[in-house]
């Protein structure tokens, strides 16, 4: 398995066997840092890490030559700095990400009507159906990845197997600027002497639950008793796993995948211990939320929230919702809800606001009455003069004079797997 710096790359060579494959898992490599290189041809080769430059934000991502001194998405800027000193720091740039991805999706549906983004920078394919028009998926995935090359300017790694679970892996496997090709008789030869770690949809706790048992590699869960699973996992995880570790995955490609969640989250300069103040902020993120729930025209069933403290320990929340809203009042209430549920007392660092469990809006009717009338009149007056006047002309009085988080590093996020 990859290291995520380029260690442990495996890849194949041309022409290589893709018997019974038909589906393309494709991720950009470091696609933030790629696109800051792309616009930027002077940080080439260097070491960089995208954040904000104080320290006490987090790493967005970080280019391989970063990674390599073991610099990781999600790690404090201050810490990745101590390991990499000579790391350049690039403020993110959201909206070019956003820009470069839809050229790199546009190029996917080139080749096949059949793709499902999972974030802005991989997507999967399915090919079975355009093979005599492109010639067989190990093919389809080389001219993929020279268009991206050639019309982005940007490397890709692509894993081509029978099933999105070994796709995905092996484009991981594949990085950077790899392709790895699975043919699906040999699929258990290529899962069993992966680490369990290496499965979508394990994460560190329950990589920790089988390793305690000696469950160390996908061959051991498929050698493992389905009791020794369900102890170590749960019966609905341990069933999930004994499947993909067989190479069974009968997900198809969905191209009506739409976001799984619209969240804001907010880093500050310093630890805040005042909790009216902290109530206020997850109101006014849960007002930022809504506004995108309405631009997109969704409401969320679930609102959950993310509070760090000054030790990095994360703690989150979630409530479901009487009825799916968009209005910023109701999602706020319930983020201040979960907020008073922490018993937690010690400084924080970050607080987030996160809309779950989108729906069309109005997809579940009106009741005999609404109770968020009012609400609702308010923030679409408020929709109003933002398309009018801007994002500044308006806000709840209670943020007038707090700037954005008391000098708060931010980091929106519009999270499309979770």
């Amino acid at each position: 398995m990859g290291h995520g710096d380029g260690r442990g790359r495996m890849v194949s060579s041309a022409g290589a066997d893709d018997t019974g494959t038909r589906i393309l898992h494709v991720d950009m490599d470091a696609f933030y840092a790629a696109v800051e290189v792309l616009d930027d041809p002077g940080l080439r080769g260097l070491p960089i890490i995208i954040g904000a430059p104080d320290g006490r934000s987090v790493v967005s991502s970080a280019s391989y030559e970063a990674r390599r001194y073991g610099v990781r998405s999600a790690m404090p800027v201050s810490q990745a700095i101590r390991l990499c000193p000579s790391a350049r720091i690039v403020m993110p740039h959201f909206h070019r990400y956003q820009e470069v991805s839809r050229q790199v999706m546009a190029i996917f549906e080139s080749f096949t009507p059949l793709v499902e983004p999972l974030s802005v920078d991989e997507a999967f394919l399915d090919v079975q159906g355009v093979r005599r028009l492109w010639g067989s998926p190990g093919v389809i995935a080389r001219l993929v990845r020279e268009r991206v090359a050639d019309e982005v300017g940007i490397t890709c790694s692509v894993g081509v197997a029978a099933t999105k679970h070994v796709a995905k892996m092996a484009s991981t496997i594949a990085k950077p600027d790899g392709m790895l090709v699975v043919p699906a008789a040999r699929t258990l030869e290529f899962l069993s002497p992966r680490p369990v770690r290496a499965m979508w949809g394990v994460g560190p706790k329950a990589a920790e639950a089988l390793e305690a048992r000696g469950i160390r590699t996908i061959g051991d869960i498929r050698e493992s008793s389905p009791e020794m699973l369900d102890r170590a996992v749960g019966s609905a995880l341990s069933t999930r796993l004994a499947q993909l570790a067989r190479g069974e995955d009968a997900r198809a490609v969905d191209t009506e995948r739409v976001e799984k969640s619209i969240g804001h989250e907010e880093t500050f300069e310093h630890d805040i211990l005042d909790r009216p103040f902290l109530r206020a902020e997850l109101l006014r993120l849960a007002d930022r939320v809504a506004a995108r729930l309405r631009r997109a025209q969704w409401e969320a069933a679930t609102v959950s929230i993310k509070i760090r403290f000054d030790d990095f320990r994360t703690v989150n929340r979630s409530q479901t919702l009487s009825e799916p809203t968009a209005v910023g009042q109701r999602i706020g209430e319930a983020a201040q809800a979960l907020f008073e549920q922490i018993d937690r007392r010690d400084p924080i660092r970050l607080v987030g606001v996160r809309a779950e469990k989108l729906q069309p809006a109005g997809g579940g009717g009106m009741g005999l009455w609404d109770d968020d009338e009012d609400w609702r009149r308010v923030e679409g007056a408020v929709d109003d003069a933002v398309a009018r006047f801007g994002t500044a002309t308006i806000t709840r009085a209670r943020h007038i004079g707090r700037g954005e988080g008391r000098g708060a590093a931010q980091h929106p996020r519009a999270h499309g797997v979770d």
